[in-house]
């Protein structure tokens, strides 16, 4: 369930309803109420509140949950919208109008250069509400994340990650298949004198994701798209 407008998500201080009644949200207010169980289950660290790690873990699941779920660039706290930029892997830095037209939500991060006939997963076919569903349905639980290591502190903060989740639904007609599918990577969020995100880095291998999310057996998936306003779309990593 979404916080109550006297109480805050415990990993995401921005999420309450008092600072965020008039939000524009994707797919309705997020709930991020399974993740955190599976985060709590599942992390290999309890960092002390207030610690290095703890604050940057924090600046990243918020910054997770306005890229996926605010529709208004303009309406997110972590960011300055007019300056932020992200790239994966070395790639050309992209504008947060350049990542709307690349498609937003999961596509900026599983860009490819694979030739289109040998990528097991096409991004650029896949619309942010299309790509968002296909993740959420192949991870009902949500994909968590944990802060492993943090090299530097602001204001250019370098740390290592990890996700987790369990395939416990299909994926781009692939069975499920219930197993712990893992990805680990490094990333960069450099902030500026207001504490605001301006550029984030990541680098990481996507095959690590979806190498796990395409062992399960083929079948036609016949599933019919999901509604924006549906509950499930409101579950996230």
């Amino acid at each position: 369930m979404a916080a109550s407008s006297a109480e805050e998500d415990k990993y995401r201080p921005f999420l309450r309803q008092d600072i965020e009644r008039n939000t524009k949200w994707r797919y309705g207010t997020p709930s991020y109420e399974a993740v955190n169980k599976l985060f709590e289950e599942g992390r290999t660290n309890v960092w002390a509140p207030g610690s290095l790690e703890d604050q940057v873990q924090t600046i990243v699941k918020q910054w997770e949950m306005e890229m996926f779920h605010k529709l208004d660039f303009q309406e997110n706290r972590s960011v300055d919208p007019e300056k932020y930029t992200f790239s994966l892997n070395g790639r050309k830095s992209i504008n947060l109008e350049e990542k709307r037209k690349l498609g937003g939500g999961y596509i900026p991060l599983l860009q490819t250069s694979l030739p289109e006939k040998l990528r097991p997963y096409n991004p650029y076919a896949e619309t942010a509400d299309s790509s968002h569903k296909a993740f959420i349905t192949a991870f009902p639980r949500g994909f968590a994340l944990e802060i492993l290591h943090v090299y530097s502190g602001p204001p250019e903060i370098v740390y290592k990650f990890r996700h987790w989740g369990y395939m416990e639904g299909p994926f781009k007609g692939h069975a499920p298949t219930g197993d712990k599918i893992e990805l680990y990577g490094m990333a960069i969020f450099t902030l500026d004198e207001n504490s605001k995100v301006v550029k984030v880095e990541f680098f990481y291998d996507p095959a690590e994701l979806l190498g796990g999310l395409l062992k399960g057996g083929e079948f036609e998936d016949s599933a019919e798209d999901a509604d924006a306003s549906c509950p499930v779309l409101r579950n996230t990593g």
